[in-house]
Protein backbone atom coordinates (compact mmCIF):
# COMPACT_ATOMS: atom_id res chain seq x y z
CA UNK A 1 0.00 0.00 0.00
CA UNK A 2 1.19 3.58 -0.67
CA UNK A 3 2.53 5.25 2.47
CA UNK A 4 2.02 8.79 3.72
CA UNK A 5 5.32 10.19 5.03
CA UNK A 6 5.98 13.51 6.77
CA UNK A 7 9.35 15.26 6.35
CA UNK A 8 10.64 18.26 8.31
CA UNK A 9 12.32 21.19 6.57
CA UNK A 10 15.92 20.30 5.68
CA UNK A 11 15.26 16.56 5.36
CA UNK A 12 16.68 14.61 2.43
CA UNK A 13 14.15 12.28 0.81
CA UNK A 14 16.83 10.70 -1.36
CA UNK A 15 20.35 11.51 -2.60
CA UNK A 16 21.70 11.56 -6.14
CA UNK A 17 23.01 8.09 -7.12
CA UNK A 18 20.74 6.36 -4.56
CA UNK A 19 18.99 3.25 -5.83
CA UNK A 20 15.36 3.52 -4.83
CA UNK A 21 12.29 2.16 -6.65
CA UNK A 22 9.76 4.46 -4.98
CA UNK A 23 7.66 7.10 -6.74
CA UNK A 24 6.52 10.14 -4.77
CA UNK A 25 3.58 12.55 -4.89
CA UNK A 26 3.98 15.80 -2.97
CA UNK A 27 0.78 16.51 -1.02
CA UNK A 28 1.90 19.47 1.08
CA UNK A 29 5.03 21.60 1.37
CA UNK A 30 7.88 22.16 -1.08
CA UNK A 31 10.68 19.89 -2.33
CA UNK A 32 13.71 21.02 -4.33
CA UNK A 33 15.34 18.63 -6.81
CA UNK A 34 19.02 19.49 -7.25
CA UNK A 35 21.47 18.03 -9.76
CA UNK A 36 24.55 19.07 -11.76
CA UNK A 37 24.52 20.12 -15.40
CA UNK A 38 26.54 17.61 -17.44
CA UNK A 39 28.12 20.26 -19.65
CA UNK A 40 28.69 23.29 -17.40
CA UNK A 41 28.97 21.41 -14.08
CA UNK A 42 26.81 24.15 -12.59
CA UNK A 43 23.97 23.30 -10.18
CA UNK A 44 20.49 22.74 -11.60
CA UNK A 45 17.48 23.36 -9.38
CA UNK A 46 13.88 22.33 -9.96
CA UNK A 47 10.91 22.35 -7.63
CA UNK A 48 8.29 19.68 -7.03
CA UNK A 49 5.04 21.43 -6.25
CA UNK A 50 1.96 20.17 -4.46
CA UNK A 51 0.16 17.49 -6.46
CA UNK A 52 3.22 16.67 -8.62
CA UNK A 53 5.10 13.39 -8.99
CA UNK A 54 8.87 13.11 -8.57
CA UNK A 55 11.37 10.24 -8.64
CA UNK A 56 9.44 8.67 -11.52
CA UNK A 57 12.17 8.15 -14.15
CA UNK A 58 14.71 6.40 -11.94
CA UNK A 59 11.98 4.21 -10.38
CA UNK A 60 10.57 3.17 -13.75
CA UNK A 61 13.99 2.72 -15.33
CA UNK A 62 15.53 1.03 -12.28
CA UNK A 63 18.64 3.20 -12.43
CA UNK A 64 20.28 5.45 -9.80
CA UNK A 65 18.60 8.71 -8.82
CA UNK A 66 19.63 11.63 -11.02
CA UNK A 67 19.01 14.30 -8.40
CA UNK A 68 18.88 14.94 -4.66
CA UNK A 69 15.40 15.62 -3.24
CA UNK A 70 15.54 18.09 -0.35
CA UNK A 71 12.59 19.33 1.71
CA UNK A 72 12.65 23.16 1.86
CA UNK A 73 9.29 23.52 3.63
CA UNK A 74 7.72 20.94 5.94
CA UNK A 75 6.29 18.36 3.56
CA UNK A 76 3.89 15.47 3.36
CA UNK A 77 4.38 12.96 0.55
CA UNK A 78 2.82 9.74 -0.68
CA UNK A 79 5.44 7.09 -1.47
CA UNK A 80 4.56 4.10 -3.62
CA UNK A 81 6.22 1.30 -5.55
CA UNK A 82 6.12 1.08 -9.35
CA UNK A 83 3.56 -1.73 -9.09
CA UNK A 84 1.34 0.43 -6.86
CA UNK A 85 1.64 3.35 -9.30
CA UNK A 86 0.59 1.06 -12.15
CA UNK A 87 -2.38 -0.21 -10.19
CA UNK A 88 -3.57 3.28 -9.24
CA UNK A 89 -2.80 5.34 -12.35
CA UNK A 90 -2.48 3.06 -15.39
CA UNK A 91 -6.05 3.82 -16.47
CA UNK A 92 -5.70 7.59 -15.88
CA UNK A 93 -5.10 8.72 -19.45
CA UNK A 94 -4.60 12.38 -18.48
CA UNK A 95 -1.74 11.64 -16.08
CA UNK A 96 -0.07 9.15 -18.42
CA UNK A 97 -0.23 11.52 -21.39
CA UNK A 98 1.15 14.41 -19.30
CA UNK A 99 4.11 12.26 -18.23
CA UNK A 100 4.70 11.13 -21.80
CA UNK A 101 4.80 14.75 -22.99
CA UNK A 102 7.23 15.77 -20.25
CA UNK A 103 9.54 12.82 -20.92
CA UNK A 104 9.29 13.34 -24.68
CA UNK A 105 10.43 16.96 -24.33
CA UNK A 106 13.32 15.92 -22.08
CA UNK A 107 14.44 13.21 -24.48
CA UNK A 108 14.25 15.55 -27.46
CA UNK A 109 16.31 18.22 -25.65
CA UNK A 110 19.04 15.74 -24.66
CA UNK A 111 19.15 14.26 -28.14
CA UNK A 112 19.39 17.73 -29.71
CA UNK A 113 22.30 18.66 -27.44
CA UNK A 114 24.16 15.48 -28.38
CA UNK A 115 23.62 16.23 -32.06
CA UNK A 116 24.98 19.76 -31.59
CA UNK A 117 28.15 18.48 -29.91
CA UNK A 118 28.76 15.83 -32.55
CA UNK A 119 27.86 18.21 -35.36
CA UNK A 120 25.54 15.65 -36.96
CA UNK A 121 22.04 16.43 -38.11
CA UNK A 122 21.52 19.82 -36.49
CA UNK A 123 20.02 22.35 -38.90
CA UNK A 124 20.02 20.02 -41.92
CA UNK A 125 17.13 20.40 -44.36
CA UNK A 126 15.04 17.19 -44.07
CA UNK A 127 15.07 16.55 -47.82
CA UNK A 128 18.85 17.01 -48.00
CA UNK A 129 19.24 14.83 -44.91
CA UNK A 130 17.16 11.99 -46.37
CA UNK A 131 19.13 12.19 -49.62
CA UNK A 132 22.38 11.86 -47.67
CA UNK A 133 20.98 8.81 -45.85
CA UNK A 134 19.98 7.20 -49.17
CA UNK A 135 23.50 7.84 -50.53
CA UNK A 136 25.00 6.39 -47.34
CA UNK A 137 23.09 3.12 -47.82
CA UNK A 138 24.02 3.08 -51.52
CA UNK A 139 27.72 3.51 -50.72
CA UNK A 140 27.40 0.66 -48.22
CA UNK A 141 25.87 -1.55 -50.95
CA UNK A 142 22.55 -1.77 -49.08
CA UNK A 143 20.62 -1.23 -52.29
CA UNK A 144 17.19 -2.43 -51.16
CA UNK A 145 17.28 0.04 -48.26
CA UNK A 146 18.50 2.82 -50.56
CA UNK A 147 15.54 2.17 -52.90
CA UNK A 148 13.06 2.50 -50.04
CA UNK A 149 14.50 5.83 -48.90
CA UNK A 150 14.53 7.18 -52.46
CA UNK A 151 10.85 6.28 -52.84
CA UNK A 152 10.06 8.05 -49.58
CA UNK A 153 11.84 11.20 -50.82
CA UNK A 154 10.02 11.14 -54.16
CA UNK A 155 6.67 10.75 -52.39
CA UNK A 156 7.34 13.48 -49.81
CA UNK A 157 8.94 15.98 -52.21
CA UNK A 158 7.39 15.43 -55.68
CA UNK A 159 8.29 18.95 -56.85
CA UNK A 160 11.88 18.87 -55.61
CA UNK A 161 14.70 20.25 -57.74
CA UNK A 162 16.59 17.04 -56.89
CA UNK A 163 13.80 14.81 -58.16
CA UNK A 164 15.75 13.62 -61.20
CA UNK A 165 18.90 12.86 -59.17
CA UNK A 166 16.92 10.85 -56.62
CA UNK A 167 15.11 8.99 -59.41
CA UNK A 168 18.46 8.07 -60.98
CA UNK A 169 19.81 6.90 -57.62
CA UNK A 170 16.68 4.79 -57.18
CA UNK A 171 16.99 3.25 -60.67
CA UNK A 172 20.68 2.44 -60.18
CA UNK A 173 20.03 0.96 -56.72
CA UNK A 174 17.15 -1.17 -57.97
CA UNK A 175 19.27 -2.48 -60.87
CA UNK A 176 22.12 -3.38 -58.50
CA UNK A 177 19.72 -4.95 -56.00
CA UNK A 178 18.12 -7.10 -58.71
CA UNK A 179 21.56 -8.20 -59.91
CA UNK A 180 22.57 -9.17 -56.36
CA UNK A 181 19.33 -11.15 -55.89
CA UNK A 182 19.85 -12.97 -59.20
CA UNK A 183 23.44 -13.82 -58.32
CA UNK A 184 22.39 -15.01 -54.87
CA UNK A 185 19.71 -17.24 -56.43
CA UNK A 186 22.23 -18.79 -58.84
CA UNK A 187 24.62 -19.50 -55.97
CA UNK A 188 21.94 -21.11 -53.82
CA UNK A 189 21.37 -18.07 -51.57
CA UNK A 190 24.47 -18.48 -49.46
CA UNK A 191 23.69 -15.22 -47.71
CA UNK A 192 22.55 -16.33 -44.27
CA UNK A 193 20.15 -14.27 -42.20
CA UNK A 194 21.28 -13.97 -38.60
CA UNK A 195 18.25 -13.46 -36.36
CA UNK A 196 19.13 -12.14 -32.89
CA UNK A 197 18.13 -14.16 -29.84
CA UNK A 198 14.92 -13.24 -28.10
CA UNK A 199 12.93 -12.76 -31.31
CA UNK A 200 9.73 -14.57 -30.24
CA UNK A 201 6.37 -13.06 -31.19
CA UNK A 202 4.37 -10.43 -29.31
CA UNK A 203 0.71 -10.09 -30.29
CA UNK A 204 -1.88 -7.54 -29.18
CA UNK A 205 -5.43 -8.86 -29.66
CA UNK A 206 -7.99 -6.61 -31.32
CA UNK A 207 -5.52 -4.51 -33.35
CA UNK A 208 -5.25 -6.67 -36.48
CA UNK A 209 -6.31 -3.73 -38.70
CA UNK A 210 -3.09 -1.90 -37.76
CA UNK A 211 -0.78 -4.75 -38.87
CA UNK A 212 1.90 -4.03 -41.47
CA UNK A 213 4.53 -6.44 -42.81
CA UNK A 214 8.02 -5.53 -44.03
CA UNK A 215 10.54 -7.76 -45.78
CA UNK A 216 14.21 -8.03 -44.91
CA UNK A 217 16.22 -4.80 -45.49
CA UNK A 218 13.03 -2.72 -45.85
CA UNK A 219 13.31 0.80 -44.42
CA UNK A 220 10.30 1.38 -42.18
CA UNK A 221 11.25 4.91 -41.22
CA UNK A 222 14.14 7.04 -42.47
CA UNK A 223 16.25 9.50 -40.55
CA UNK A 224 15.06 13.10 -41.24
CA UNK A 225 11.66 11.85 -42.46
CA UNK A 226 8.68 13.70 -40.90
CA UNK A 227 7.28 11.69 -38.00
CA UNK A 228 3.56 10.97 -37.84
CA UNK A 229 3.37 7.30 -36.85
CA UNK A 230 4.97 4.93 -34.39
CA UNK A 231 5.26 1.16 -34.28
CA UNK A 232 5.04 -1.84 -31.98
CA UNK A 233 7.00 -4.89 -33.13
CA UNK A 234 4.96 -8.11 -33.19
CA UNK A 235 7.53 -10.38 -34.82
CA UNK A 236 10.99 -10.04 -36.33
CA UNK A 237 13.80 -7.65 -35.43
CA UNK A 238 14.61 -4.02 -36.25
CA UNK A 239 18.06 -2.45 -36.67
CA UNK A 240 18.35 1.20 -35.60
CA UNK A 241 20.82 2.99 -37.89
CA UNK A 242 22.27 6.50 -37.96
CA UNK A 243 24.30 7.96 -40.81
CA UNK A 244 27.08 10.21 -39.55
CA UNK A 245 29.23 12.06 -42.08
CA UNK A 246 28.34 9.51 -44.74
CA UNK A 247 29.10 6.48 -42.56
CA UNK A 248 26.36 4.08 -41.47
CA UNK A 249 26.35 3.37 -37.71
CA UNK A 250 24.34 0.53 -36.16
CA UNK A 251 22.84 1.82 -32.91
CA UNK A 252 20.67 -0.92 -31.46
CA UNK A 253 18.51 -3.94 -32.26
CA UNK A 254 14.84 -3.94 -31.24
CA UNK A 255 12.84 -7.10 -30.57
CA UNK A 256 9.12 -8.05 -30.43
CA UNK A 257 7.23 -6.08 -27.79
CA UNK A 258 9.36 -2.95 -28.28
CA UNK A 259 8.25 0.39 -29.72
CA UNK A 260 10.08 2.59 -32.18
CA UNK A 261 9.28 5.97 -33.72
CA UNK A 262 7.46 6.81 -30.48
CA UNK A 263 8.45 10.49 -30.51
CA UNK A 264 5.72 10.98 -33.12
CA UNK A 265 3.07 10.34 -30.46
CA UNK A 266 3.48 13.85 -29.11
CA UNK A 267 5.26 15.90 -31.77
CA UNK A 268 5.54 15.87 -35.57
CA UNK A 269 9.33 16.06 -35.51
CA UNK A 270 11.84 14.63 -38.01
CA UNK A 271 13.00 11.08 -37.33
CA UNK A 272 16.31 10.86 -35.50
CA UNK A 273 17.34 7.43 -36.84
CA UNK A 274 16.61 4.96 -39.63
CA UNK A 275 14.81 1.71 -38.78
CA UNK A 276 15.58 -1.27 -41.04
CA UNK A 277 14.01 -4.74 -40.96
CA UNK A 278 16.68 -7.35 -40.15
CA UNK A 279 14.38 -10.18 -41.22
CA UNK A 280 10.68 -10.36 -42.09
CA UNK A 281 8.96 -8.03 -39.63
CA UNK A 282 5.35 -7.62 -38.58
CA UNK A 283 4.45 -4.42 -36.75
CA UNK A 284 1.41 -2.52 -35.53
CA UNK A 285 1.36 1.01 -36.95
CA UNK A 286 -0.25 3.75 -34.85
CA UNK A 287 -0.73 7.48 -35.17
CA UNK A 288 -1.77 10.10 -32.63
CA UNK A 289 -5.46 9.48 -33.18
CA UNK A 290 -5.49 5.72 -32.71
CA UNK A 291 -2.93 5.93 -29.91
CA UNK A 292 -5.85 7.13 -27.79
CA UNK A 293 -7.64 3.86 -28.59
CA UNK A 294 -4.51 1.89 -27.77
CA UNK A 295 -4.02 3.27 -24.26
CA UNK A 296 -7.74 3.39 -23.44
CA UNK A 297 -8.19 -0.29 -24.14
CA UNK A 298 -4.67 -1.38 -23.10
CA UNK A 299 -3.31 0.88 -20.35
CA UNK A 300 -0.34 -1.45 -19.92
CA UNK A 301 0.90 -0.31 -23.34
CA UNK A 302 1.07 3.29 -22.09
CA UNK A 303 3.09 2.11 -19.09
CA UNK A 304 5.46 0.25 -21.41
CA UNK A 305 5.93 3.51 -23.31
CA UNK A 306 6.60 5.43 -20.10
CA UNK A 307 9.28 2.93 -19.12
CA UNK A 308 10.74 3.12 -22.63
CA UNK A 309 11.01 6.91 -22.42
CA UNK A 310 12.68 6.62 -19.01
CA UNK A 311 15.25 4.15 -20.34
CA UNK A 312 16.00 6.21 -23.44
CA UNK A 313 16.38 9.41 -21.42
CA UNK A 314 18.85 7.63 -19.16
CA UNK A 315 20.76 6.16 -22.13
CA UNK A 316 20.97 9.56 -23.86
CA UNK A 317 22.17 11.26 -20.67
CA UNK A 318 24.72 8.50 -20.20
CA UNK A 319 26.06 9.15 -23.67
CA UNK A 320 26.01 12.92 -23.20
CA UNK A 321 28.12 12.55 -20.05
CA UNK A 322 30.70 10.60 -22.03
CA UNK A 323 31.07 13.46 -24.51
CA UNK A 324 32.14 15.80 -21.70
CA UNK A 325 34.85 13.55 -20.20
CA UNK A 326 38.19 15.23 -20.83
CA UNK A 327 40.52 12.19 -20.89
CA UNK A 328 40.29 10.19 -24.15
CA UNK A 329 41.02 6.87 -22.44
CA UNK A 330 38.31 7.58 -19.87
CA UNK A 331 35.81 8.30 -22.64
CA UNK A 332 36.52 4.97 -24.31
CA UNK A 333 36.36 3.10 -20.99
CA UNK A 334 32.97 4.71 -20.36
CA UNK A 335 31.76 3.66 -23.81
CA UNK A 336 32.55 0.04 -22.90
CA UNK A 337 30.78 0.49 -19.54
CA UNK A 338 27.76 2.03 -21.28
CA UNK A 339 27.45 -0.98 -23.59
CA UNK A 340 27.88 -3.30 -20.62
CA UNK A 341 24.94 -1.57 -18.93
CA UNK A 342 22.82 -1.60 -22.10
CA UNK A 343 23.58 -5.26 -22.85
CA UNK A 344 24.39 -6.96 -19.53
CA UNK A 345 25.96 -10.40 -19.50
CA UNK A 346 23.57 -13.25 -18.59
CA UNK A 347 26.31 -14.43 -16.23
CA UNK A 348 27.31 -11.62 -13.80
CA UNK A 349 30.42 -13.55 -12.75
CA UNK A 350 31.77 -13.48 -16.33
CA UNK A 351 34.40 -10.72 -16.44
CA UNK A 352 35.21 -11.10 -20.14
CA UNK A 353 32.74 -9.22 -22.37
CA UNK A 354 32.27 -9.19 -26.12
CA UNK A 355 30.87 -6.03 -27.74
CA UNK A 356 29.84 -5.74 -31.40
CA UNK A 357 31.90 -2.58 -31.81
CA UNK A 358 34.64 -1.48 -34.18
CA UNK A 359 37.15 1.32 -33.72
CA UNK A 360 34.92 3.38 -36.02
CA UNK A 361 31.99 2.74 -33.67
CA UNK A 362 34.14 3.79 -30.70
CA UNK A 363 34.89 7.04 -32.48
CA UNK A 364 31.16 7.61 -33.04
CA UNK A 365 30.06 6.87 -29.46
CA UNK A 366 32.93 8.74 -27.80
CA UNK A 367 32.90 11.74 -30.14
CA UNK A 368 36.69 11.40 -30.56
CA UNK A 369 38.60 11.65 -33.87
CA UNK A 370 39.45 8.27 -35.37
CA UNK A 371 43.23 8.81 -35.04
CA UNK A 372 42.87 9.54 -31.30
CA UNK A 373 40.72 6.42 -30.88
CA UNK A 374 43.30 4.24 -32.66
CA UNK A 375 46.07 5.58 -30.41
CA UNK A 376 44.11 5.00 -27.20
CA UNK A 377 42.89 1.58 -28.34
CA UNK A 378 46.48 0.53 -28.96
CA UNK A 379 47.29 1.46 -25.35
CA UNK A 380 44.45 -0.79 -24.16
CA UNK A 381 45.70 -3.60 -26.39
CA UNK A 382 49.30 -3.24 -25.13
CA UNK A 383 48.06 -3.54 -21.55
CA UNK A 384 45.95 -6.57 -22.58
CA UNK A 385 42.76 -4.87 -21.49
CA UNK A 386 41.07 -5.46 -24.85
CA UNK A 387 41.40 -7.58 -28.00
CA UNK A 388 40.45 -6.14 -31.39
CA UNK A 389 38.74 -8.15 -34.16
CA UNK A 390 37.21 -7.16 -37.49
CA UNK A 391 33.65 -6.72 -36.23
CA UNK A 392 33.86 -6.95 -32.44
CA UNK A 393 36.00 -6.11 -29.43
CA UNK A 394 36.69 -8.28 -26.38
CA UNK A 395 37.11 -6.53 -23.03
CA UNK A 396 39.12 -9.05 -21.03
CA UNK A 397 38.09 -7.77 -17.60
CA UNK A 398 35.05 -5.51 -17.38
CA UNK A 399 35.74 -4.85 -13.69
CA UNK A 400 39.20 -3.56 -14.59
CA UNK A 401 37.67 -1.39 -17.33
CA UNK A 402 35.29 0.09 -14.75
CA UNK A 403 38.28 1.02 -12.59
CA UNK A 404 39.78 2.90 -15.55
CA UNK A 405 36.51 4.78 -16.04
CA UNK A 406 36.10 5.53 -12.32
CA UNK A 407 39.71 6.64 -11.73
CA UNK A 408 39.57 9.08 -14.61
CA UNK A 409 36.19 10.39 -13.38
CA UNK A 410 37.79 11.11 -10.02
CA UNK A 411 40.60 12.91 -11.84
CA UNK A 412 38.09 15.04 -13.72
CA UNK A 413 36.34 15.95 -10.47
CA UNK A 414 39.63 16.98 -8.88
CA UNK A 415 40.50 19.17 -11.84
CA UNK A 416 37.07 20.81 -11.68
CA UNK A 417 37.47 21.57 -7.98
CA UNK A 418 40.95 22.91 -8.60
CA UNK A 419 39.69 25.26 -11.28
CA UNK A 420 37.29 26.78 -8.76
CA UNK A 421 39.95 27.54 -6.17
Amino acid sequence: MPKKITYAKGSIIYFEEDKDDRIFILQKGLVVLSSTDVETKSPVTEYAKEGEFFGVKSAFGRFPREETATVVADAQVIAMSVAEFEQLFSSNKQIIMKMLRVFSNQLRAIHKRSEQILGSGEGINPQVGMASVAQCFYDDERYRSCCDICLKILKLYPESDEKENIARLYADSKKRHDMMMAKSARQGSGDQIVIPAGGSGFYLPGFERFVKTFERDSVIISEYEPGETFYLIQSGSIQLVKCVNGVRKNLDILQPGEFFGEMAILENSPRSATCVAIDKVEVLEFNKANFEALITGNPQMALILLKLFCKRIYDQKRRLKILFISEPQARLANVFMMFDEMHPSPSPSDKSRRFNLTTSDLSHWSGLPSDVVREEVNKFVEKRRIEIFDNHIIVNNIVDMKRVADMNRVGDNRRERGSLV
